[in-house]
C-alpha cells in the first residue's frame, strides 16, 4: 500500500468519517498498558485476584523493569540471558501509577496516530522499540545510575522524534525554517526542566532525550523514502 510522502504537501481534503480509526500498530502498543492498568485497578478494588492482587503492580515492576546494574553485570560476564535482555523492551509497558500510565497512553495514541498516517506500521514499531532500547542503554552508560528504569516515556520520545522528522521534511519541502520542527521537543524539555527543579527527578531524562534522538535518526531510514532519500539529500547538499 502506498504511503504519503512527508515531503509532499497534499491539499486534497480528507474524507469525512464517523470514526477516525487508529493504526493497528498503535493499538498493539497501547493495549498492553490498558490491559495491565485495568488488571491493577480491579485487583486493587478487590474484584479479582484476592489479597494477592493488591501487589500486582509491584510484582510487574520487579519482573519487567530495566535495571542498569543487571546489564553491566551481563556485559562483564559476557552472558546475556534472554529473560534479562527482554527488559530492554518490557520496561516501557509497566508504570508506577495510573497517572503515569495515562500520560504515556495519551502520547502513544496522539503521536502514534499522526506518525502512523505517514509511516508504515513496522516502521512506527521500529521507532518506538528502538527508542526504548537506545534510551535504556544510554541510561546504563551514565556512571552511578542504579535506580530501575520503567515507563514508556523514552519510547514515546522516539515518536516525538519521528513526528519532528515529518515536520522537518515538510518544512524543507516548503523552503521554510526547519528549526520550527523542533518546537515540540523544546517545549517538552522546558517542562521537564521545571519538573526536575521542583520535584528533583533522577536521570530518566537522559533515556528520554536519547529516545528522541533515536526516533529522529531512525526516521531517515525507516520513514517514507528511507535511506534513499537521506542519501539523495546528502548528495544535494
Amino acid at each position: 500500500m502506498h504511503r504519503p510522502d512527508p515531503d509532499l504537501h497534499d491539499s486534497r481534503p480528507a474524507p469525512l468519517a464517523p470514526l477516525n480509526p487508529l493504526p493497528w500498530v498503535v493499538w498493539l502498543l497501547a493495549l498492553p498498558i490498558i490491559a495491565s492498568e485495568a488488571a491493577f485497578a480491579l485487583g486493587q478494588a478487590g474484584l479479582v485476584g484476592g489479597n494477592a492482587a493488591i501487589g500486582w503492580r509491584q510484582e510487574a515492576i520487579q519482573r519487567f523493569v530495566y535495571i542498569p546494574d543487571f546489564m553491566r553485570a551481563m556485559w562483564e560476564a559476557q552472558s546475556f540471558p534472554p529473560a534479562e535482555l527482554a527488559r530492554l523492551l518490557t520496561y516501557s509497558f509497566v508504570h508506577g501509577s495510573f497517572t503515569h500510565a495515562a500520560m504515556v497512553l495519551v502520547f502513544i495514541l496522539a503521536l502514534g496516530k499522526m506518525v502512523g498516517e505517514i509511516f508504515r506500521p513496522l516502521a512506527l514499531l521500529a521507532v518506538f522499540l528502538g527508542a526504548a532500547v537506545a534510551g535504556a542503554l544510554a541510561y546504563t552508560l551514565l556512571p552511578g545510575t542504579h535506580a530501575p528504569l520503567y515507563g514508556g516515556y523514552p519510547a514515546v520520545y522516539g515518536l516525538v522524534g519521528a513526528f519532528t522528522y515529518i515536520l522537518w521534511a515538510r518544512l524543507g519541502a516548503l523552503h521554510a525554517n526547519r528549526a520550527r520542527a523542533f518546537t515540540l521537543i523544546g517545549a517538552l524539555l522546558v517542562i521537564q526542566l521545571v519538573f526536575g527543579l521542583i520535584f528533583g527527578t533522577g536521570w530518566d531524562w537522559v533515556a528520554e532525550i536519547m529516545g528522541f534522538a533515536t526516533g529522529f535518526g531512525l526516521s531517515f531510514i525507516v520513514g517514507p523514502g528511507g535511506l534513499r532519500r537521506a542519501l539523495n539529500q546528502l548528495r544535494h547538499h
